[in-house]
């Protein structure tokens, strides 16, 4: 019996779900008549939890919780045990998990992990064609013990990430020289190495430890460092504020000044945006033509304001972007809290007429 096309989409939004660790409490679940077909559990048996397929599989201890809840879920799906039953397989990973040393909750919370964010793509009329994973090992407390929160991946990325693979993301960045200020785990610059085209991309962060993290996750995704027919991705160490040597860019960085400059959650201290804008400014006095897109979480609107402030007292031009965030009830990939406005910002060097979205 194959599994009809309408299942096979709640199933797929579901595997991006459980490869992203998302909390098993907003899994969206097909029903239960469905889920207790035996082709349904045979296919989360294979797409989840069977680990001679998977090659980066969550946590121990949250493959036991998704479990749990889907065996609850079939039990009481089945009113005759003997006409449905639950699947061997799916009772046999979890007898396996049980009997393993599995971490407490806790304890598992402070490890890394591997998290697997897509991006599904769509043909016009609205089908899907194809989707775009980037799998990274990442933190998932909020502050890691090196007291940076660069080892997680936050919303302002997610929703930069499905700009970027949308239509005129996916037009403006391909061909192109890629800068990525404050990196984190290095999510953009990632995608936009391994299926957006752009010639050349350098992930970039403050802190030397996240640094490294990134470097991993370029390996994680099958990027090479070092490309002898040209290095297409790179992570390196910026201090935002710190003057950039135009003569020796393309040594320091492995490429020619970018086209566009990239940053996710990067305005959300008033303390470092003096020293952001300052970066800012000294790649545009490398490239004048440089476009710059802002991905801003608004948790506070005064520091968003003194951003805003900072780029006009530099003479740079801000357009809000018309792409705002999928409701989350709506998401099927990746998957992120919108209760913060999350907002994209295009910021230019030059001065044309203005607009009622821009400052």
């Amino acid at each position: 019996m194959e599994i009809d096309p309408g299942t096979q989409s709640q199933l797929a939004t579901l595997q991006r779900q459980y490869f992203q660790l998302v909390d098993p409490s907003k899994f969206k679940w097909p029903n239960d008549e469905t889920i207790k077909i035996p082709t349904v559990q045979a296919w989360l048996f294979d797409n989840l939890f069977d680990l001679e397929k998977i090659q980066s599989p969550p946590p121990e201890r949250y493959q036991l919780r998704v479990l749990k809840v889907l065996i609850a879920r079939l039990e009481r799906s089945i009113n005759d045990p003997e006409e449905d039953e639950i699947s061997d397989d799916l009772m046999s990973a979890l007898s396996s998990l049980w009997g393993s040393n599995v971490p407490s909750e806790s304890t598992s919370a402070q490890q890394k992990a591997f998290v697997t964010y897509t991006y599904p793509l769509r043909h016009n009329e609205g089908l899907i064609a194809d989707d775009y994973a980037v799998t990274l090992l990442e933190s998932r407390s909020v502050i890691s013990a090196s007291g940076t929160t660069g080892l997680r991946t936050w919303e302002a990325a997610l929703l930069l990430g499905a700009y970027l693979v949308s239509e005129n993301g996916r037009n403006l960045v391909h061909g192109k020289r890629l800068f990525e200020l404050g990196a984190g785990t290095g999510i953009l610059s990632v995608l936009c190495a391994k299926h957006l085209g752009v010639s050349g991309i350098v992930a970039s962060d403050g802190d030397e430890a996240v640094v490294d993290a990134i470097k991993t996750n370029i390996f994680l995704n099958g990027l090479d460092l070092d490309d002898s027919s040209g290095t297409i991705v790179r992570a390196a160490a910026l201090k935002w504020g710190r003057p950039i040597d135009a003569s020796t860019f393309a040594e320091d960085y492995g490429m020619e000044a970018p086209d566009i400059l990239l940053g996710a959650d990067v305005t959300y201290d008033r303390f470092v945006i003096p020293a952001l804008v300052s970066s800012m400014r000294e790649f545009f006095d490398l490239n004048s033509a440089l476009q710059v897109l802002v991905c801003a979480t608004i948790r506070n609107e005064q520091t968003f304001e003194a951003f805003c402030h900072a780029c006009k007292r530099n003479g740079f031009r801000l357009e809000l972007l018309d792409f705002p965030p999928v409701p989350e009830h709506l998401q099927d990939g990746p998957f992120y809290p919108t209760s913060t406005p999350i907002q994209i910002w295009r910021i230019t060097r030059s001065l044309p007429a203005q607009n009622p979205f821009s400052y």
